[in-house]
């Protein structure tokens, strides 16, 4: 008899909540009620990714969120000086770096750990030296997972980018690389792009631990609500993970 597959956890990303309320000025719709709203429909966690240009979600913001939470908050941030001593004084549960360009409009890709393997280590261990929890934002590739792995990050999260735009052998691509950093002892997560309609491929594969959702869950509350949104893409990752 098989060992049944580990639970698998969902990050609700509230940063698109701040984009609307950033649009217009004020204080409504709230990122804090939204996390708050996300935390009691069943959310395992909250990302909010500050971004050096604070395009939506601020730093007052992630200060409420990491006093207010009862679930772990996860700070998206890029791999600057800036950023590390933030997130040192904030004391979040996780940071997960990504790469970040003031021209995108969301995060277009992962980061080159191979590529900048001696600039990124220092940060990650800076912030693990603090207990937070450090995971790299990169595309499915081996070198990508190896370079992780030396950094001392304890988790990767693997960008379902291209899998979403039904680019062929991603999902095979997915399946490979969690299959590999689980054998290099990180933990795997996976996000970007992620609906209701492709979210089931990647909650099958068994070494993911952890979705990180945000524009299609905030999207679709529009119409929904974000708790009624929530519990539907529970179900669906738990009917896929069987």
């Amino acid at each position: 008899m098989s060992a049944a597959r580990p639970p698998l956890r969902l990050g609700v990303n509230v940063d698109h909540v701040a984009t609307v309320r950033n649009a217009r000025g004020g204080l409504h719709p709230s990122p804090i009620e939204a996390a708050l709203l996300a935390q009691n429909a069943g959310a395992n966690g909250i990302t909010a990714h500050l971004r050096e240009d604070r395009r939506h979600i601020r730093d007052a913001d992630l200060t409420q969120l990491r006093a207010q939470l009862h679930i772990p908050l996860n700070m998206e941030m890029a791999a600057t000086e800036e950023m590390v001593r933030i997130a040192s004084a904030l004391l979040p549960h996780a940071c997960c770096i990504v790469p970040e360009r003031r021209e995108e409009l969301t995060t277009e890709g992962g980061l080159d750990v191979a590529g900048h393997l001696a600039a990124l280590t220092p940060h990650v261990q800076a912030l693990s030296a603090k207990n937070i929890r450090v995971s790299l934002f990169i595309d499915p590739e081996p070198a990508q997972i190896e370079a992780a792995a030396q950094t001392g990050a304890q988790v990767v999260e693997l960008h379902t980018g291209a899998y979403a735009e039904n680019r062929a052998g991603e999902l095979e691509r997915l399946q490979k690389a969690a299959t590999l950093a689980h054998a290099k002892g990180l933990e795997v997560h996976a996000g970007h792009g992620l609906t209701f309609e492709n979210v089931g491929a990647i909650a099958a594969i068994p070494e993911v631990r952890e979705l990180n959702i945000g524009h299609f869950l905030i999207g679709q509350a529009i119409f929904d609500g974000l708790p009624a949104t929530i519990a539907e893409m529970r179900r669906r990752m738990n009917l896929a993970r069987g």
